[in-house]
């Protein structure tokens, strides 16, 4: 985002800086969602961290998630070797403008608020707020745009060892599935695998069908060729015979999936946490055709 510069008597004022040490105070009243200041850096509002920063500071501020606001800060850790990995996984997760509704539960219980100033080359610096916090209901931002996408645990790894862990889930049909580009595509990007996940009866995992590029990239495209509206992360029953859910998983070869939950007795019955669309009979056929049985 680009700030227009005001001249004032001949002179040009230049945006405040962004501060360059921790905050002594958490200065916002939520869970995360909040910055001291925005960066002037091109590119935050469609991404987290863009460019190519070489240094990260996390400032924690610990607390309690029935009373947030004000923590005082408890330390700092600064990042060099690893600040372009984690630079590189907090930009792939998906961001909006908007403010998106996501359901959550409400556990009581410790969390900590985490600021992580990213120091580029040419001395600008960038603000991302996070949290980690038990019911995984975190705004990150960078104080332009925001993402609901969940990073509290490898934030609190990296501050506590240093070092940056961005692991795939052992399941891959309960990974988060966000990824950058999902509030413009329900499937960003070109996938090159797709497995598709569909409810278990009992306590077994999800059952799991996998099937190659051209099956990914097919669907993709029939999916991105829907109607879509921003989502609420709700739908209505359809009050008919309940059929088990489908979770479309879309590999990549670099970065994490995108995930789109299919709904049979739900409408509107897709969804990709930032994107919903309706389910037609004919999309339907084509799913089940895919899923396993």
């Amino acid at each position: 985002m680009c700030t227009a510069a005001v001249v004032l008597s001949g002179s040009v004022s230049e945006p405040p800086p962004v501060p360059s040490t921790c905050p002594q105070r958490w200065g916002g009243d939520d869970i995360g969602g909040w910055v001291p200041a925005a960066a002037d850096i091109d590119g935050v509002e469609e991404s987290l961290v863009p460019g190519s920063p070489v240094k990260a500071l996390i400032c924690a501020y610990p607390g309690d998630n029935a009373h947030p606001g004000g923590e005082r800060l408890a330390g700092s850790r600064t990042l060099t070797d690893q600040t372009a990995a984690m630079a590189r996984d907090l930009a792939y997760l998906p961001v909006t403008t908007a403010d998106v509704d996501r359901p959550c539960t409400a556990m009581g219980g410790p969390m900590t608020n985490y600021l992580i100033r990213f120091a580029y080359p040419d001395g600008r610096g960038l603000w991302v707020g996070s949290a980690e916090e038990v019911n995984h209901c975190v705004r990150t931002t960078n104080g332009t745009a925001g993402s609901g996408s969940y990073a509290g645990p490898a934030i609190t790894t990296a501050y506590k060892d240093g070092v940056w862990r961005s692991l795939p889930p052992d399941d891959p049909c309960r990974g988060p599935g966000d990824r950058r580009g999902q509030d413009e595509l329900m499937v960003p990007g070109r996938p090159g695998r797709l497995t598709v996940c569909r409810d278990a009866t009992y306590v077994r995992p999800p059952y799991r069908k996998r099937h190659g590029r051209d099956v990914a990239r097919a669907l993709a495209e029939t999916l991105n060729s829907l109607d879509t509206v921003p989502s609420r992360n709700t739908c209505e029953g359809t009050g008919g015979a309940h059929e088990r859910g489908i979770r479309l998983i879309f590999d990549y070869p670099q970065g994490p999936a995108a995930a789109v939950t299919i709904s049979m007795d739900c409408v509107p019955g897709i969804n990709n946490g930032l994107l919903q669309a309706n389910l037609d009979d004919r999309l339907r056929d084509q799913i089940l055709r895919f899923a396993p049985s």
